[in-house]
């Protein structure tokens, strides 16, 4: 298959593309390599595919039109993976804008191209986030998800929204799929575990929100990239999905936080602190869906896959 992935820079978008080029599939990837977090972490990320037989880099802005257009118009993709996105929760609130930039008019621009071009099959990151202050746990795809508590979120179920519009009007497949906290090797550092492995190697608290009363759906990236490809490849998939990738296995953030704490092996100081604005206490995903239509099913626990993070992580800076 000759496949697009956009986001190809970013954590999930790299991987992803690494194991279609793996498969054998040609990838087309496209990316604005914007400041969110530090460049330099896209651009080695990129160098390793731009080495690869098969793919093929685009330095581009989604949300101009013309140039997704150009990009549909020189390639016949057989599926496309969406997977460009401004990330975050905490900075949709003093960064709004950019949201609706890269969330909805660059995901409007490719649901357009999509349409014009024939694309046979749109995968698109959504999130966990949609389920907002949920408190029916586990999260299923039957959930309303009608009260996010981020900005973030919104756009997210707005995209899901989008997609069923475009699924009904032109008949374009989509598959939405929500990620439960990504996490491992090439990881962003906005994330806990990059943010903690830092303050350890550093020798600075670890800040620990809502007092340390948190559990989350960690869920490793070999696992999430199982997904996307399944996502992409398998038949028989209805017109329109929403599916919840995650590891289906809540974890106690100070259990996250020992995990890690004994792989670099420095004992944590935490600074204990109360639940930031759009964040929530608990996520856990049910994937049973996943499980049917994907075959999708997580194997990597948090004591194998945070110390691959920090292993990737001291190799990666020569600590």
């Amino acid at each position: 298959m000759k496949i697009l992935v956009t986001g190809a820079a970013g954590f999930i978008g790299y991987h992803v593309s690494s194991r279609l080029l793996a498969d054998g599939h040609e990838v087309v990837g496209i990316d604005n390599f914007n400041d969110y977090y530090i460049v330099s972490l896209k651009r080695d990320r990129h160098a390793i595919l731009e080495k690869e037989a098969g793919y093929t880099s685009i330095e581009a802005d989604l949300c101009d039109y013309d140039t997704v257009g150009n990009c549909f118009g020189e390639h016949s993709f057989d599926a496309v993976c969406h997977l460009a996105a401004q990330a975050g929760v905490r900075y949709s609130i003093d960064h709004p804008f950019a949201y609706q930039k890269s969330n909805l008019q660059a995901f409007l621009n490719v649901l357009e191209a999509c349409r014009h071009a024939g694309t046979a099959r749109l995968v698109y990151a959504s999130s966990s986030s949609v389920y907002g202050g949920n408190t029916k746990l586990p999260f299923s795809e039957s959930d309303s998800v009608d009260s996010p508590v981020s900005l973030y979120a919104a756009t997210k179920k707005a995209n899901e929204l989008m997609a069923h519009t475009y699924s009904h009007l032109y008949n374009l497949q989509t598959v939405g799929l929500r990620f439960f906290t990504v996490y491992g090797p090439w990881g962003r550092p906005d994330m806990a575990a990059w943010l903690f492995v830092n303050a350890l190697l550093e020798g600075r608290p670890i800040k620990v929100f809502n007092y340390g009363k948190m559990q989350r759906d960690f869920t490793f990236i070999d696992d999430i990239v199982n997904g996307v490809v399944a996502s992409l490849t398998v038949p028989e998939l209805d017109r329109y999905e929403v599916m919840n990738l995650g590891n289906h296995k809540p974890e106690e953030l100070l259990d996250m936080i020992g995990e890690i704490s004994r792989a670099v092996g420095v004992e944590p100081e935490m600074e204990m602190l109360p639940l930031q604005p759009g964040d929530v206490p608990s996520t856990y995903a049910d994937i049973d869906r996943a499980r049917v239509k994907l075959g999708f099913e997580p194997t990597i626990p948090i004591s194998v896959g945070m110390p691959k993070f920090v292993e990737w992580y001291r190799d990666y800076h020569g600590i």
